[in-house]
Order: structure tokens, then C-alpha cells, then sequence
């Protein structure tokens, strides 16, 4: 973990929690990721040109982490629709991490070292903590979690674990980090857009056009974001990167705050510290 690979891997945080925000801001969630995929399926293409093909034993990787993506996607609009976006980011991005360290173990057989392994442990804690307090149902304080939401994001936590999995075996394999983002953009962004178009059709285009700017700017920034993620994923281990990398729920959080309105309070406050704490001993030498 190089000042280089962190300084890349929090800008990535930075650019997901933003993404994710602009994606939930709009309130037609398939109107949102339809112009997310078509804002990737053009950075796709533009780096198709200008890169190699990644090496051919990526593609099996390749094909899987798309379907992978699109299973994320699809979950993440059913968390976005029924849960706030303050808590429903938390949890799908906090539940990834120490499912990564155990994928990585077992099939990458990266083990994280003792101070590694407590801060994933650590930041994970936090990321809970951010996720859970204060649960909403209907958009105002319950003390019942809303388990229909809480199932979606926790089931997209899983996905992002499989996919970060793959993906970190399938860039070192490619050959060409920037080649390999530029397939699996090509790959996963098409299918949404596609289905959008088939079930609104003609009105598809009128309704897209208010919000374009915001939805394909959207779509640039998750193709940046994920990049630079993939990039680290060739210079340093699969788990520590995924801890480092959901330091984007903190973002989130604040995001939510500032723009949703939802409240952060002491309790994320607590949180975001042991994270912060778990952040510093996974970069411990």
C-alpha cells in the first residue's frame, strides 16, 4: 500500500460516494442507472480504441464480473428505492469488505497481516456503525429497521464482495488495467439501457432528456472511480483496498447530510473514528 496506491484508492471513494449520490438524487432509479450504463458504455468504447485487448485468460473474469455488476446494479435501485440513501450506502458498501478478505484468502491466498486483518476488522465495525444507526422506515426515525431495504443493500454488499473478488484476479491476468475497464464497462453498461428501452420505448428519450446532464456525468465518474480501483488492485492485496475503499461511506454519510438532508449525529460521528482508526493500522507496515 504506496502513498500512490492510497492517495488513488481514496480518490476512488471520493468519486463513488459522488456517483452514487448524483444516482440516487434522481428519483426514477431506472431512468438513473440507464444513463450511469450509457455514460460507461461510452468510456468503454473511447478506451476500447485507445487500448489494448486485455489477455484472453481475462475474459472468463471478464464476463463474470459483468454479470456480477449487473446483479449489483439491480440491487442497488431496490435498496435506493426503498431505504434512505444515508443508511442504504453504508450498508452495501460496509458489509464488502470482510467478505473480500475471506474470497481473498481462499481464492487469491492473500492473508492479510495481523495489523492489517484488525484494521479491516476495525473498519468494518465502523462501517456498520454508520449503517445501522438510526435505521429509518418510510423516511422517518423507527426503531424497526425497514427489512426489505436492509436485505437489498446487504444482498448488493455481497455482489460488490464477488465482483472485487474476480476483478482483482482478472486485471492482473488482462494485462492492461485501462483495457480491462474499458470491456467491462462495454459488457456490464449495455443491459440496463437496453431494458430501459424495451420497457419505456418511445417516452424513454423525452424522459431522459431533463436529467442527461446529471445521469451521464454520473456514469464518468463510476468508470473513473472503479479505474482507479482496479489499477491499485495490481500494485497491493484485494482486502486492505476494499477497506480503504468503502472510507467512501463516510463520504456517503455527509453527503446524505448535506444534500438529503438525513441526519449524521454522534453515533456516525463514533463510527467514522474507528474507521479512520481501522484505516491507519491496515496501512501500518
Amino acid at each position: 500500500m504506496t502513498p500512490l496506491v492510497v492517495a488513488a484508492v481514496l480518490l476512488a471513494a471520493l468519486t463513488h460516494a459522488s456517483w452514487n449520490a448524483i444516482a440516487h438524487g434522481i428519483r426514477d432509479q431506472l431512468l438513473a442507472f440507464t444513463l450511469v450504463g450509457c455514460g460507461g458504455a461510452v468510456c468503454g468504447v473511447v478506451l476500447a480504441v485507445v487500448t489494448p485487448l486485455p489477455a484472453a485468460g481475462a475474459w472468463p473474469y471478464l464476463l463474470a464480473s459483468a454479470v456480477l455488476h449487473i446483479v449489483y446494479q439491480a440491487l442497488l435501485m431496490r435498496s435506493f428505492r426503498l431505504g434512505d440513501f444515508g443508511q442504504m450506502y453504508p450498508i452495501a458498501r460496509g458489509s464488502a469488505p470482510l467478505v473480500v478478505t475471506v474470497l481473498a484468502a481462499v481464492f487469491v491466498h492473500e492473508v492479510p497481516h495481523a495489523w492489517a486483518l484488525a484494521g479491516v476488522a476495525l473498519a468494518s465495525a465502523g462501517l456498520v456503525g454508520v449503517a445501522l444507526w438510526g435505521i429509518r422506515t418510510g423516511g422517518t426515525e423507527s426503531s424497526r429497521p425497514h427489512w426489505p431495504a436492509i436485505i437489498a443493500a446487504l444482498a448488493t454488499g455481497l455482489s460488490i464482495a464477488s465482483y472485487t473478488t474476480v476483478d482483482g484476479l482478472g486485471v492482473r491476468a488482462s494485462g492492461t488495467p485501462l483495457g480491462y475497464i474499458a470491456w467491462l464497462m462495454i459488457l456490464e453498461s449495455i443491459v440496463i439501457p437496453s431494458y430501459a428501452l424495451a420497457v419505456r420505448r418511445r417516452q424513454l428519450l423525452t424522459e431522459l432528456r431533463p436529467i442527461a446532464v446529471r445521469g451521464l456525468t454520473g456514469g464518468v465518474l463510476s468508470v473513473f472511480a472503479y479505474g482507479l480501483v482496479l489499477w491499485a488492485q495490481t500494485r497491493a492485496p484485494l482486502a486492505p483496498i476494499a477497506a480503504l475503499r468503502e472510507s467512501s461511506i463516510i463520504v456517503g454519510a455527509a453527503i446524505g447530510t448535506l444534500f438529503f438532508k438525513e441526519r449524521f449525529g454522534a453515533p456516525r460521528i463514533a463510527a467514522a473514528g474507528l474507521m479512520v482508526i481501522g484505516i491507519g493500522l491496515i496501512l501500518r507496515n
